[in-house]
């Protein structure tokens, strides 16, 4: 009990750093290092794409010495890129920030998943997951409302103070890991990477077809966190404090209602609940374009409401998403099989800042393609259960499926 609630104290600490500076970072490179929207959304997609040559390295160090170290690492280098933008003045140094923070970002999550089960032991993995992210998202919300009051002045010096804070929950999130965080030896895969598992990620197909459908709904995540103070400010004119409103209530929700909305939906094999999710994306897209003709006193409430369908979207997907894949993974390639389904979040996180920057297109048009991304999920998902053992994709299924698929995955073609 001591080992989770260290990892849960870890976690939260982290979230409530990201979410003073997350969904502030565009608005930073655009208004205090004084770049436009077009340029700050392309150097910040740019920079992130270095965060897709980090999960393979991660997942390698994962299978060798465990989740634990890595996630250290990880930490560490994010702070770098928190304070790298802090000392940001020009386009090189935004494109120079983003890069490390994404680094960083990607080697997190890439070894995050591992770390939980190794945590979790024997648990369900959803309700691990699930626990998980109620705590992380409780406090992103925490960070979210404390950075509402900054969008009211939206100061250089009061943004500057997040980028901090946001640096300085790296090192605690890492050093509450090394301390207090102890994972049983048996968790740690000593098996040296072979290049017959290497190529067991590539040549898993149902596993890359995971991946993909994760990423398309995953887009809207990434497309809220860093779009909503560009649409809310930007283009409905909206009060100064919504969006920092918005996105506590988001993920107060998350943090509040995860094992309510597992219950709720217990009945539902893993994929009917991520096609559930899917398609609450793509109706939050709608609800939030439909804002653009909401007359201007009710737009709050409509954008509220809208938020808390993308709420319940996100604890209906996302822990059935890690726990299929997590069913997937053989275990002696297990960090190297996860780490590669995070490129389903790196991708939506490469793309997002280009998503958002469509807005200078037309306000209708990132909407649209977020929704359709989801629409094209829910098809595909359908198509994957066939493909999937049925111990799998089962509602509440446990750890017990990882010796039948590993089977298949260890199969010959």
């Amino acid at each position: 009990m001591k080992n989770r609630t260290a990892l849960l104290a870890a976690l939260g600490v982290d979230n409530f750093g990201s979410g003073l500076f997350l969904p502030l970072a565009l608005i930073y490179v655009t208004r205090v290092v004084g770049l436009p929207l077009g340029t700050a959304g392309m150097l910040v997609s740019l920079g992130t794409l270095v965060g897709l040559t980090t999960p393979p390295i991660a997942g390698n160090l994962v299978d060798r010495i465990g989740p634990k170290p890595v996630i250290i690492a990880a930490q560490l280098l994010q702070a770098f890129g928190a304070l790298a933008y802090l000392l940001a003045r020009g386009a090189p140094a935004v494109l120079v920030a983003a890069m490390l923070l994404a680094a960083g970002q990607q080697m997190f999550y890439s070894s995050l998943v591992a770390l939980i089960c190794g945590v979790a032991g024997d648990d369900p993995r959803e309700r691990s997951f699930a626990i998980t992210n109620m705590v992380r998202t409780a406090c992103f919300g925490l960070g979210g409302l404390a950075i509402a009051g900054a969008l009211t002045a939206a100061g250089p010096a009061t943004l500057r103070a997040a980028v901090i804070a946001d640096a300085a929950s790296f090192v605690m999130c890492s050093l509450l890991l090394g301390l207090f965080v102890r994972l049983p030896r048996h968790q740690v895969v000593q098996c040296a990477a072979n290049r017959l598992t290497r190529i067991r990620v590539l040549a898993d197909k149902p596993f890359l077809a995971l991946i993909v459908v994760t990423g398309l709904v995953m887009l809207a995540v990434d497309f809220f966190l860093t779009g909503t103070p560009v649409y809310v400010l930007g283009r409905l004119h909206a009060p100064p404090w919504l969006p920092g409103t918005v996105l506590a209530l988001e993920t107060a929700l998350g943090g509040m209602a995860g094992t309510a909305v597992l219950n709720a939906t217990r009945h539902l094999s893993r994929i009917q609940a991520m096609q559930l999710g899917a398609a609450l994306y793509a109706l939050w897209c709608a609800m939030s374009l439909a804002a653009i003709l909401t007359p201007a006193q009710w737009r709050p409430a409509e954008l509220l409401a809208s938020t808390v369908v993308l709420a319940v979207a996100c604890l209906v997907f996302m822990p059935r998403a890690a726990a299929l894949a997590e069913a997937m993974a053989p275990p002696q390639a297990r960090g190297r099989f996860l780490a590669a389904f995070q490129y389903a979040f790196t991708v939506a996180g490469v793309l997002a800042p280009a998503v958002v920057a469509l807005y200078s297109v037309a306000a209708w048009l990132p909407w649209v393609l977020i929704a359709s991304s989801a629409a094209v999920a829910i098809i595909g998902l359908g198509q994957l259960a066939d493909h999937l053992p049925r111990a799998a994709v089962a509602a509440e299924a446990t750890c017990e499926v990882e010796d039948k698929v590993d089977d298949r995955v260890g199969a010959p073609a």
